[in-house]
């Protein structure tokens, strides 16, 4: 049975992940100034994604996800990138895409969103 991720600690790993594209190592003081949170709220986050196996902190305190938290990072991106671009192909302002997109990425099963996946490439939307 999969466990429960809540929206922030998705959101956090969404953020890990994204970091770990731009720069080689990830520390909690990163990923605070990316999503402008205090530093003892990312770090009890962290505790927290330490707990549940979807982070490992390094001795010099470098975040790197694990495979399971690799794989809801993954996911949740995706999501946002698909439903952001969708939107904006459609007409949708870029700030109100992307603001969209956040909630979105979320809440949507999974089924729904490979249906709209799949319509939206059936249909040219995109690619």
């Amino acid at each position: 049975m999969k466990s429960y991720v809540n929206e922030s600690a998705e959101n956090y790993l969404e953020t890990i992940l994204v970091l770990s594209q731009r720069q080689a190592n990830v520390r909690s003081v990163d990923i605070a100034n990316e999503l402008d949170f205090k530093k003892s709220s990312v770090s009890i986050a962290m505790k927290n994604l330490r707990e549940k196996n979807h982070i490992t902190v390094s001795e010099n305190g470098f975040i790197t996800l694990t495979d399971e938290g690799r794989k809801i990072a993954e996911t949740i991106y995706e999501r946002h990138q698909f439903v952001s671009s969708a939107l904006i192909k459609l007409g949708v302002p870029e700030d109100i895409a992307l603001e969209d997109a956040c909630r979105v990425e979320h809440v949507i099963s999974p089924e729904s969103f490979a249906a709209i996946k799949k319509h939206c490439k059936e249909i040219g939307l995109m690619d």
